[in-house]
């Protein structure tokens, strides 16, 4: 497919960008953005690129296997590296600033690691669109000062980048965005390994039935389930809202709740709005 002059023109800065770094380490989630970050890395740089994944209680074991298959298949070394968020007062607080810490923890691990191990830089896949969204992650790149987000800073967007993937066949180039499982703790309940390992296992439960995005936001004994507006009909028929209803009381919950205005990335965030 042949790519029209405005992306190419994103493309040779990426390139320029990652090739002036000379070594990084790349955060991968598996993820679109970062999938992608990975293979442009892994082009300029080759062996002076490497895919390191951070996983903990907040990570699905699905997506930690799905990391490590798409590093293999795009070719980049990869290493999992280990690092709890749990471990920290301040993100297991789960105020507004969740996402600031988190970001600091990691990013602030592998540029210790990239550090130990040689290389200069490590790298984030934020993308220009996310300057528009409530991204506090972000302020805590701009204080790692060995930590930079080379396709933000080439201006390309989040389609840019699902373009361009499909362009490399990448399989990530209609990848659903995905979130930690910490996302769906409502703010101010604190987030433990139990509450993830509840979400975590009632999102498998609802994947039998729904395909596209679910979520379950962990309201402490209530939980409310996000899904596609199309498959909530799916969740409503009586025999699966009953098996539904059961499976996830199974796991803790008292009260299991549908929310009818479907799944909506980062819903949580309404409790932070201004009242």
């Amino acid at each position: 497919m042949r790519l029209i002059p405005d992306l190419e023109t994103k493309l040779r800065d990426l390139n320029k960008i990652l090739v002036d770094l000379k070594s990084a380490v790349i955060g991968f989630s598996g993820g679109a953005d970062s999938t992608f970050l990975a293979a442009a890395a892994h082009r300029a740089l080759g062996g002076g690129a490497i895919a390191i994944t951070a996983y903990s209680a907040t990570l699905p074991e699905s997506e930690k296997e799905e990391a490590v298959a798409l590093a293999a298949q795009v070719g980049i070394r990869h290493v999992l590296l280990y690092n709890s968020e749990l471990d920290s007062p301040d993100f297991v607080r789960n105020d507004g600033d969740r996402c600031y810490y988190c970001k600091k923890g990691r990013f602030g691990a592998l540029a210790d690691w990239a550090a130990e191990h040689g290389f200069e830089w490590v790298l984030e896949g934020s993308n220009a669109d996310d300057r528009s969204d409530y991204r506090p992650g972000l302020r805590a790149v701009t204080e790692l000062p060995t930590v930079r987000s080379p396709l933000l800073e080439a201006e390309l967007s989040k389609q840019d980048i699902r373009d361009l993937s499909k362009n490399w066949g990448l399989p990530t180039w209609d990848k659903p965005s995905a979130a930690c499982l910490s996302s769906r703790v409502a703010y101010g309940q604190a987030v433990t390994k139990e509450n993830l390992g509840q979400i975590e296992k009632a999102e498998a439960f609802l994947k039998r039935y729904c395909k596209g995005q679910v979520r379950v936001r962990h309201h402490g004994r209530l939980a409310r389930i996000e899904v596609a507006p199309e498959e909530i009909p799916v969740l409503t028929e009586p025999a699966a809202a009953n098996e539904v209803a059961a499976a996830l009381r199974k796991l803790g919950f008292a009260f299991v709740t549908l929310d009818l205005a479907g799944y909506h990335m980062g819903s949580m965030n309404r409790l932070l709005e201004t009242k």
